[in-house]
């Protein structure tokens, strides 16, 4: 595992919050064209860069840490396999610290009363793989939030009530 990964596991609680800043940036004030293409390229450096991200297109990178579970050779996303050394590095790469040890040792940085990395999180979707992110988070963002709005809409047709009538 690189240094600069060791780097931002242990300094996780502060680059979440940077993070958290740049994606807050790129899905309120950004068009998602610029998400998908001028964008994407600074997202994919400066996530290699710190965390040697994978571009797997659906980052956790706040639920784990700051280490991300697609550097796992077994790409495990819900925590280890089993395999972990006693010395915490992995099974199948003895060089290689657990991703997950290093993800846990993130999320003590955190000060929660509830660990981000207790949430389960749904299996990756290969056909992302080598895309934005942040354009598929602010594409999920946009679909809840119209999906609300109309919810909203259809409040007020509703059939009165015997309150309303009363």
């Amino acid at each position: 595992m690189s240094s600069m990964r060791r780097w931002s596991v242990k300094h996780a609680k502060g680059l979440i919050r940077v993070y958290d800043v740049l994606e807050d940036a790129a899905l309120n004030h950004m068009p998602e064209s610029w998400l998908d293409g001028p964008l994407f390229p600074v997202e994919k450096k400066l996530k290699s860069a710190l965390v040697e991200s994978q571009s797997c297109g659906q980052c956790i990178l706040s639920y784990t840490g700051m280490s991300c579970p697609m550097n796992c050779p077994k790409k495990l996303r819900n925590g280890p396999c089993g395999g972990v050394r006693a010395d915490g590095t992995c099974e199948l790469d003895p060089e290689m610290d657990c991703v997950w040890v290093r993800a846990w040792e993130g999320n003590k940085t955190l000060d929660a009363s509830e660990p981000p990395i207790q949430v389960i999180q749904p299996p990756v979707d290969h056909r992302l793989l080598g895309t934005s992110a942040w354009s598929h988070e602010q594409r999920r963002r946009r679909a809840e939030q119209a999906q609300q709005a109309q919810q909203g809409s259809h409040a007020g047709h509703l059939a009165p009530t015997s309150a309303d009538t009363a």
